[in-house]
Parts: structure tokens; sequence; C-alpha cells
């Protein structure tokens, strides 16, 4: 079994996530440190993730919609003592090994998938799965709308393409319309939406997710978890 997958299903991180600490050299295999890719025979091999070892693959799957607010930040550990949403977790969910589908920046909020089943996390983050994230955005000033085919064409940041698939301007008779847009992403670069409007000299204020995929952020009051069934996690794909 390859590594990273191994320690998904240990419910440890998700596979992307177990990539990035095998590179960072938080990762051992019997005392040697890890390569992306390895292979391992669970039953034989010690596997150490940030000095904890890896023990057995978990059988019983969690997955959580959650309404992130502001203010908590989407890791399952924090140098600075931040606060997680992982704080926010209710029992017996605040005991399990959980992880995030995808990240919301500690100022941003809405829609959040928690889980310990790795390879569903894969599935949704993977940009080879196509799902759709949708965010509602205010700016700090109104939108030129000449900005648009660019954001669609996509723009150059550190070294990275940043590009929305589709971006919706507010019509609505509300005073901050003009300065508020809908983005949709297919992928799930740090910080994207922040970091593409910044580069056009515009600033976010606001932003919130309230779909991926075809599961629609409702009814659940902020801070708080929704258990995602069969049904639900199929809207996801949908």
């Amino acid at each position: 079994m390859r590594i990273q997958k191994y320690i998904s299903q240990c419910g440890i991180c998700s596979r992307r996530e177990a990539e990035r600490k095998i590179l960072e050299g938080d990762v051992l295999v019997n005392g040697s440190l890890a390569q992306i890719g390895q292979d391992i025979n669970p039953d034989k091999d010690k596997v150490v993730v940030d000095g904890v070892v890896a023990r057995g693959v978990v059988e019983d799957k969690v997955v959580l919609a959650m309404n992130k607010p502001k203010g908590y930040i989407c890791s399952n550990g924090d140098p600075f003592k931040a606060q997680t949403v992982f704080d926010l977790l209710p029992e017996p969910f605040s005991t399990m090994k959980l992880f995030c589908c995808g990240r919301l920046d500690k100022n941003s909020q809405g829609l959040l998938i928690l889980t310990n089943d790795g390879d569903l996390a894969n599935k949704i983050t993977h940009p080879s799965s196509g799902i759709v994230k949708r965010y509602r955005v205010m700016l700090n000033r109104e939108v030129d709308t000449k900005i648009i085919p660019i954001l669609l064409r996509g723009v150059m940041c550190d070294g990275e393409k940043l590009r929305a698939s589709k971006i919706i301007p507010d019509t609505s008779p509300n005073d901050d319309a003009p300065r508020r847009v809908e983005v949709w992403l297919n992928q799930g670069r740090k910080r994207e939406i922040r970091r593409m409007f910044e580069s056009l000299g515009y600033y976010v204020k606001e932003l919130k997710r309230f779909q991926i995929g075809g599961l629609v952020l409702k009814k659940i009051p902020e801070g708080s978890i929704k258990v995602l069934g069969k049904a639900d996690i199929a809207k996801i794909f949908s």
C-alpha cells in the first residue's frame, strides 16, 4: 500500500496533507525518512507521523459539514495556539482524528467538510474530480466588469496561475451589490480568491463558501455541524 494512502486511511490527514508531511520530513518508516509513493506493509512496517505511530485503518467513517465562522483556522494543530475548527466540535467528534477536505482561511467562513475518510477526502480535493466550489465575495470597492475576463483567463501570482471558472456580479438592489460577486472555483490553491483579486488591486472584505459540488450550506447555524449521510455525500459529486 502506498504510504500516503495508509496515512489517510488511519485518519491522520488527507493524502495531499500526507504528501506535504512526507516532503517536510515529518514521516518515518522503520526509523527512516519516508518517500512519496513508497510502498509499505501495514502489518510489518512501523509508520510514524509527527512523532506518533500510525495505528490501524479507520473502520468507522465520519463525514461532517460545518458552517465555519471567522476567526478559526483549518488545522489540526497550531504552534501559536490559535483557535481551530476542531475546537468547535461536540462530543464524540471532538475526540476523533478528523481533518479538513480543503480549507478556508482564518478570515473566511462557510461550508467546510471534515472527515476521517482519506479516500473520500482525496476524491473531493483532487482537481481531477472537477468539483466546483461556490463563494460569495464582498470587495472593498465597486467591481469593474472588465476584470472578469482577466480572472477567467487566469492571473499569475507567486509562480501559480490563479483562475476562476465563473464570476457572477450581484445585480440585486442592495446598496453594496456593486461590490459583491459570486465566484466559482474548481481548484483549491491557498487563499486563491483573495490573491487573485489582490493582484488586480482589490481587497476581499468578506468571503463565504456556500456550496461544494451539489451540496449547499443550509440550516446549519454558524459554528455548528451536520453529520452527512450517503445521500448528502452523493450531492457533492452530483
